[in-house]
């Protein structure tokens, strides 16, 4: 992507999200950076000095156009990067209602109504949406039904979101990273009751690469979907 572009970003605030807002800051593109609260607005404000912030809860996707709707949103957007993501383990015996809904409302809702609110812009950019999925998207396990579930489903709207706006030239790629060293990858550990050794995961800088290469391609191009894994 030539020139200085505007990213409206989900999960800066940690891992994948953080590794992929730094390098966008560092070449000084133009950051609008989603937080859940005031609070953590204010907190990524001074992490990446010069970025705008926009706030609203993605566990309440109900309430998103209200929030928005107080705020002043970018007038432009080259890129919008779904990269926030919640996960609770459990058997499908086990799970609760409330944690079926609190992920899919995060992982799958949210993107999908973020993504309703800022297509008028990104059809005017000719732009690009990025899905940071999951293994589990592709793939479900024991213990994953509800997460995967959300990132079947946000395979599914990555796809027919590329469907239906190819012709208004917007690209849209879905990015598949296995397990990456993060706060959430030690979540998934202490839940699985296992140690936790990040050495052993994929870097998140190294995800962040995959995802700037697949933003940075000329509009000639395009990449769906891209699956990355550990190395070693």
């Amino acid at each position: 992507m030539a020139g200085m572009a505007t990213h409206v970003i989900t999960g800066a605030g940690s891992g994948i999200g953080a590794a992929v807002a730094r390098r966008l800051h560092a070449r000084g593109d133009e950051l609008v950076l989603h937080a859940r609260d005031a609070g953590r607005a204010k907190e990524l404000a001074a992490e990446f000095p010069g970025a705008r912030t926009l706030v609203g809860d993605l566990a309440d996707p109900d309430r998103l156009s209200w929030a928005f709707s107080h705020q002043t949103l970018p007038d432009r957007v080259d890129c919008l990067l779904h990269i926030a993501g919640v996960v609770d383990l459990g058997e499908v015996g086990e799970l609760t209602p409330k944690a079926w809904h609190h992920q899919l409302n995060v992982n799958l809702i949210a993107p999908a109504e973020l993504t309703r609110h800022f297509l008028p812009q990104l059809r005017a950019a000719r732009g690009h949406v990025i899905f940071v999925n999951s293994g589990a998207g592709l793939n479900a396990h024991a213990g994953w039904s509800a997460y995967a579930a959300s990132k079947h489903g946000l395979k599914a709207l990555a796809d027919s979101l590329r469907a239906e706006e190819h012709a208004n030239g917007v690209r849209v790629t879905s990015v598949y990273p296995g397990r990456t060293a993060s706060p959430m990858q030690a979540k998934v550990h202490r839940q699985e009751g296992k140690e936790y050794d990040a050495s052993r995961w994929i870097d998140p800088e190294s995800v962040a690469t995959t995802i700037l290469m697949s933003l940075d391609l000329p509009a000639d191009a395009e990449v769906n979907d891209l699956t990355v894994r550990p190395g070693r």
